[in-house]
């Protein structure tokens, strides 16, 4: 048996041509598709090519507080006081011996080179200081509460650079600069096939008698691929090799970048995967770990394209910490995110088993400073997946887990 480490790299390395391709091929995205899909939130949207500001932020000064706008030498003389300045308007010259009340982010009148904020002139407050006359100029210096021209970025400055994340921050620079599109980079496009002839749409109202399964793998790999900027579509196949080579010649019509299966790589009578794709270019292999011992991957001979597959086993705990474990940190880190999940170190509140010979990965919930197992190792105990917080490591060579002991956890929620 090989490796996670010696699986994972060999993964890598049919991958990296896939995701050097995708991240030199651009598209031109809107800010309000971004903020849509939700991709801003997690920041996986990475700019194509560098955006560089049309305008000056702020584009005019304007006044950081509200306030009375004035000259700053007029320290000590009385002025009077002229109409009030609003945000959103062009105000007229500030007159000699004069003062305008003027408003958060409104724009300073020519001839102001300062502000004064109301809380220093009584009343102290608007809209009661409107009502005043005149004011004595008290001493403020120059550019006091003033939000200068171009302070923030100058006109034909990088606003954002090639490779940087699309994140909230980066989108309100990008609006307040009135961009209202960016050029990313395409995200990666992977096909998942479920392969069994057990899996159906999962109709509850099936009675016992029924041999057929709700589809568990396709959607949730969809999810957790979408977590990691790619773009995910999902078929079901049933066990049958030509009918597999057909849905995939079909569905590769539809530009793809990777195929992950799930089910048929075992040890089986019926497994499809290896049946239908060993011999054209699949490597069907063991990695020494529990759940998800069965793996396969490699470029695929389909006729009409080549295309590198990347299979997992069907249970569907198997086939979510295979994903974690061999193609998550791969594509995290290509849209710049954390390539590694948080962990930690806490100590077992349970006692458990573990082939020793191999790395298992059980599903666990971690509060007041220990993690307590969930569920038992079996690679079919999705609701028990579903339960979880943590993913808990138990390492090569370790047959028994005794409470008080030290393990490595994942947070996966």
């Amino acid at each position: 048996m090989r490796t996670i480490e010696q699986h994972r790299d060999d993964i890598a390395e049919l991958l990296s041509p896939v995701l050097a391709r995708a991240a030199d091929e651009v598209e031109s995205v809107s800010l309000d598709e971004i903020v849509a899909d939700g991709s801003a939130g997690q920041g996986f949207r990475i700019l194509g090519r560098d955006v560089v500001s049309p305008v000056d932020l702020p584009r005019f000064d304007n006044s950081q507080m509200d306030g009375f706008a004035l000259r700053h030498t007029d320290h000590g003389a009385v002025l009077r006081v002229v109409s009030a300045i609003a945000a959103g308007v062009v105000p007229q010259e500030l007159a000699e011996g004069t003062t305008a009340p003027i408003m958060t982010g409104a724009r300073m009148p020519i001839g102001a080179d300062a502000v004064v904020p109301v809380e220093s002139v009584g009343p102290g407050r608007f809209p009661e200081a409107l009502t005043l006359d005149e004011i004595v100029a008290p001493e403020v210096r120059e550019g006091t509460f003033v939000r200068r021209v171009g302070s923030d970025l100058r006109a034909g400055e990088p606003l954002a650079h090639a490779g940087d994340a699309v994140t909230p921050g980066l989108l309100g620079a990008l609006a307040a600069a009135s961009v209202r599109t960016v050029q990313v980079r395409r995200r990666p496009r992977v096909l998942i096939v479920s392969t069994g002839s057990e899996l159906s749409g999962g109709d509850p109202g099936a009675g016992a008698d029924v041999a057929l399964i709700g589809d568990a793998n396709g959607v949730s790999l969809r999810a957790a691929f979408t977590q990691v900027g790619v773009d995910a579509r999902a078929v079901m196949v049933a066990d049958d090799p030509v009918a597999l080579v057909d849905a995939l010649r079909r569905e590769l019509e539809t530009a793809t970048d990777l195929v992950v299966t799930t089910g048929g790589i075992s040890m089986g009578a019926f497994e499809v995967v290896r049946e239908a794709l060993e011999l054209r270019g699949l490597t069907v292999t063991t990695v020494a770990m529990q759940p998800g011992g069965p793996q396969a991957y490699g470029p695929v001979d389909l006729d009409t394209a080549t295309v590198p597959v990347v299979a997992f086993p069907g249970n569907p705990v198997s086939a979510l910490i295979s994903f974690e474990v061999f193609l998550r940190p791969i594509f995290a880190a290509a849209c710049g995110l954390d390539p590694a999940r948080p962990g930690s170190l806490v100590e077992a509140a349970d006692a458990a088993d573990s082939p020793v010979g191999k790395h298992q990965i059980r599903r666990g919930v971690v509060s007041d400073g220990v993690v307590r197992f969930v569920g038992g190792a079996s690679s079919h105990l999705i609701a028990h997946y579903a339960e979880a917080t943590h993913l808990v490591h138990v390492p090569v060579g370790v047959d028994r887990v005794e409470p008080g002991d030290t393990l490595t956890v994942w947070r996966i929620r």
